[in-house]
């Protein structure tokens, strides 16, 4: 690795890949031994990264949250193109960082939490790179679909902490992934599964990219 943070995506889906209905109703999919999983995940990444799309949705705390958990919490990142996180979101403050365009209208929520702009949407490679400058060695993704299919458009994924559960939501659901703008099988993004194991009533596989 050279020159950016390791970055494992994480996905808690349907077994047809969906995060939510149609209604936008996600919690929970999974199930609680899958979600303690997911939070031992966080605890051993210097960073939790997600999309405005989830802060507007689900409002996440983004923490880690098991019984005596007394190490650090990871840095919070959002990425938020046009500064839309309320000041009253669970992530506009402490230990959070949005990434933002020069584009965008300050609001409150600059003057609680750090605000750093970046060319692009932003661009996920500049996100990376200013990440690694502070310090920060993993990255993990938790949302939503866009964010995931940015990074997986961009080769950027290098590991996936996949949690499946035994039910299916229908072509209606929302993806996992959003487009990733395939002509070809030859240029999807290709993972090794490297274990698979039963949590609770749910699937966990984990798996590197090629």
């Amino acid at each position: 690795m050279t020159g950016r943070p390791t970055v494992t995506l994480k996905l808690a889906t349907s077994l047809d890949g969906r995060i939510a209905t149609s209604s936008g109703e996600s919690q929970w999919i999974t199930g609680e031994a899958a979600r303690r999983e997911g939070h031992r995940l966080r605890a051993c990444h210097d960073a939790i990264l997600v999309g405005i799309g989830t802060v507007l949705a689900d409002d996440p705390a983004l923490t880690v949250r098991l019984p005596g958990h007394t190490g650090r919490q990871p840095l919070r990142v959002v990425l938020d193109s046009r500064l839309r996180t309320p000041e009253t979101a669970k992530v506009a403050s402490g230990n959070s960082l949005i990434f933002t365009t020069a584009s965008a209208r300050p609001i409150g929520t600059a003057k609680i939490v750090e605000v750093v702009e970046v060319e692009g949407r932003p661009n996920l490679h500049a996100v990376l790179d200013t990440l690694y400058a502070r310090g920060i060695r993993s990255v993990l993704i938790e949302g939503g679909g866009e964010v995931a299919a940015g990074f997986l458009r961009e080769s950027l994924v290098d590991r996936l902490e996949w949690f499946r559960a035994p039910i299916l939501l229908g072509s209606e659901g929302r993806p996992c992934v959003a487009a990733l703008s395939l002509a070809k099988l030859a240029d999807a993004p290709k993972f090794r599964r490297m274990s698979a194991e039963i949590v609770g009533d749910d699937l966990w596989e984990r798996l590197e990219r090629i």
